[in-house]
């Protein structure tokens, strides 16, 4: 899963060198924390939420054929100072 999430990213944003996909496990759940340039997360979240929401639901509908639960959450790293 973590494969084809850091594919289908890459695929979005302007700078595909900065994205990173790590998983936490949480609770039983896999916790996909996504990383990326401040400038490319309104690409990845899309007009309205569309666009997370779809990554959203083609992860949960991959990783439950494969008896998984995972979710997927952008991480912001906040500035230095």
């Amino acid at each position: 899963m973590q494969g084809f999430l850091e594919f289908a990213v890459k695929g979005l944003v302007e700078h595909p060198e900065e994205v990173t996909v790590t998983p936490v496990e949480h609770q039983g759940t896999t916790v996909y924390e996504l990383r990326m340039n401040p400038k490319d997360v309104g690409r990845v979240i899309g007009k309205q939420g569309k666009t997370i929401h779809t990554l959203r639901g083609l992860l949960q509908a991959g990783s439950a054929k494969k008896g998984l639960r995972c979710s997927l959450e952008i991480v912001e790293d906040k500035p230095a100072g």
